[in-house]
């Protein structure tokens, strides 16, 4: 490819987002199994809604990293058939994106010999005879120096021609006659930084395939971009589900406040999403029905009514407009009612159990994936640590656990129930303990948390 210029993106038809995405999946790795290893069948197939279930009929739950692998599939197979194209960002709202074209040097950096001190440019032995002007940064080139002669100069500020060193500041004295002298040697070159030594014009910095963290930022101002080409943003619309919310004052008469609609948005930005809105709708089939077809956002999220209770309309709404239900609960604890369905070949919905620590669940099983395949992000490497305590286990399936991280050992925290938040409030990550439970020891899988994993998930905004 060749180099993009300040403005990156007018050549993003090099690759398409597909292709992105192919990319990252070679060079990272997918660490999501495939169900078929697991004597599992096409998702699609095993999970499609049958025409004769009665409602409440229960499903059979998919296991949870097969679950996972369904959502990731579910985002290659959007972004095939959508073909979206890479856009051109400006550096000020590109923080998280996933870089579509090649981040190449347009420059030279740095593009000419700086001082990498505040000191004197010196030329040929000491002693020498220091010159009244001054050389600072950001000015004009400064004359030439001539044998035996110095001037003084700041951190940044170009090189004067025929300069030997750079000698600092606490490394030299002056006597009363005005001549420098060093407090000890110095050698040609030092603390000058050449043109070109972190770069050359048309060195590639960074590949496609590179989440824009803000070192990638930094790097593409230096270079002298004000865009980056990148993958777009998926679109998420947060629909809130429940006639007992209260957006604000203290729970009463069997309302409760809903913890989900000010959770949930900064999350799915954190995960790379762009939230186009929250919408608020009662306990109605209808409501949610009009909400859920007339939405245009690559992913819509529910929260809520994915059971089968008497106002749990997201199961009959899906089946109304003929969705493919892809993953119908999980055998997860809590979020077990979670799901997952195409409603058109390019949108999905992703229903989570109203449960805030069961949503929370369903937010990193089925969204993460979908979310992180739509925006070609790299899958994180799969770490773990042991326990300090012992977990109980559910008897058949997994549980995921808040936990802190204390050196080499992940602590389980206590209130962990599903609809409870102050475990996950205070937690690093989440332990992932299989069927049965898991010792004192115990090597566990760990998920961490965008605020507290060190990653680009620390930006909400």
């Amino acid at each position: 490819m060749t180099p993009h210029g300040a403005r990156a993106g007018e050549d993003a038809e090099d690759l398409d987002v597909e292709e992105v995405l192919a990319l990252v999946r070679n060079s990272n790795g997918s660490h999501l199994p495939d169900p078929a290893a697991h004597g599992g069948t096409d998702s699609r197939a095993a999970h499609r809604p049958d025409p004769s279930a009665r409602p409440g009929t229960r499903h059979r739950a998919t296991g949870w990293p097969e679950a996972r692998a369904v959502a990731e599939r579910a985002g290659r197979h959007a972004t095939r058939a959508a073909r979206r194209s890479p856009v051109s960002v400006p550096l000020d709202t590109a923080l998280g994106l996933t870089l579509a074209a090649p981040l190449d040097a347009l420059t030279d950096l740095p593009s000419f010999d700086t001082s990498a001190m505040d000191g004197w440019a010196v030329c040929g032995p000491a002693p020498w005879h220091v010159r009244d002007d001054g050389v600072l940064a950001g000015h004009a080139a400064p004359a030439r120096l001539t044998d035996g002669e110095a001037v003084r100069i700041a951190t940044g500020a170009r090189i004067p021609p025929d300069t030997t060193a750079v000698l600092r500041s606490e490394h030299g004295r002056t006597d009363d006659k005005g001549r420098l002298s060093a407090t000890r040697d110095v050698i040609p070159g030092q603390d000058i930084r050449p043109r070109g030594q972190e770069c050359r014009t048309g060195d590639q910095l960074l590949a496609v395939g590179t989440l824009v963290t803000p070192a990638v930022l930094g790097l593409a101002a230096a270079a002298g971009y004000d865009t980056v080409t990148a993958v777009p943003r998926a679109r998420v619309e947060v629909l809130v589900l429940g006639d007992e919310l209260l957006t604000q004052g203290l729970p009463h008469d069997g309302l409760i406040r809903d913890a989900l609609g000010p959770m949930l948005p900064p999350w799915l930005r954190a995960l790379g999403a762009e939230v186009t809105a929250v919408r608020r709708i009662r306990d109605d089939a209808d409501a949610l029905h009009e909400a859920v077809t007339t939405c245009d956002a690559d992913v819509i999220l529910t929260t809520g009514g994915t059971a089968a209770g008497p106002v749990d309309h997201v199961h009959p709404t899906l089946r109304r407009i003929g969705a493919e239900l892809l993953v119908d609960g999980v055998a997860v604890r809590p979020g077990h009612p979670m799901l997952l369905a195409r409603t058109k070949e390019t949108q999905h919905l992703v229903g989570l159990p109203g449960n805030p620590l069961a949503a929370v669940s369903g937010l990193l099983t089925l969204a993460e994936p979908l979310l992180r395949t739509l925006a070609a992000r790299p899958a994180p490497e799969p770490y773990t640590l042991a326990l300090r305590d012992a977990v109980h286990g559910h008897p058949h399936d997994t549980r995921l656990v808040p936990v802190v991280l204390r050196g080499d050992e992940a602590v389980p925290l206590h209130y962990n129930g599903p609809a409870m938040l102050r475990g996950i409030a205070a937690a690093d990550a989440l332990a992932v303990v299989p069927p049965g439970g898991a010792r004192s020891g115990q090597e566990a899988e760990l998920l961490d948390l965008p605020w507290a994993s060190g990653g680009i998930g620390v930006c909400f905004t």
